[in-house]
């Protein structure tokens, strides 16, 4: 009998109240533990490939079970980045903030151009609906309330024609 086989304490006692035993589970493959993952949401490569190696997968084979889930549909890096677009634009971010979020997932500069174009809203209206959550429907009349709302946009990732366009109620282009 080798070591897996033997029953520890809580086997011996399930046996003796006529319970089966707990057998335990063989550790899941690669492939398994990356399926894991990509059912709860979407990963890109590069998320994924750390993500299992952090579970203790070797780098190759974590690797290799990224790119058969890919080659399969199970993992895809523009999916991926539209999915990550749609999440970012509700939480009111704007297109500096997710590209360079979707840089960081090791996306190349088409896929996130591509998923970039994928929004087909308008960024500036975008910015203004956060400013009006945010600050109330009301036009910011002091400076101090400006600053703010400007500050609040550069950080979320909004450009200064952006910015300017909220602070001055300018028309949309």
């Amino acid at each position: 009998m080798d070591e897996h086989d033997a029953p520890d304490v809580s086997d011996a006692a399930a046996a003796e109240q006529g319970a089966r035993p707990r057998r335990r589970r063989p550790e899941p493959t690669p492939v398994q533990r990356a399926l894991s993952l990509l059912v709860r949401r979407e990963h890109s490569r590069k998320e994924l490939t750390r993500k299992l190696t952090a579970r203790g997968v070797q780098a190759e084979e974590a690797r290799a079970a990224v790119e058969r889930l890919a080659g399969e549909g199970w993992q895809d890096d523009a999916r991926f980045a539209e999915s990550l677009v749609r999440s970012r634009v509700a939480a009111g971010y704007g297109p500096r903030y997710i590209q360079v979020e979707l840089e960081t997932h090791g996306l190349d500069a088409a896929q996130v151009d591509k998923a970039l174009a994928s929004f087909e809203g308008d960024w500036r209206e975008l910015a203004r609906d956060l400013v009006a959550r945010r600050f109330g429907p009301e036009r910011l009349e002091d400076l101090a309330a400006q600053r703010k709302a400007a500050d609040l946009l550069l950080r979320r990732g909004f450009d200064g024609e952006a910015v300017r366009a909220v602070l001055r109620g300018l028309p949309e282009d």
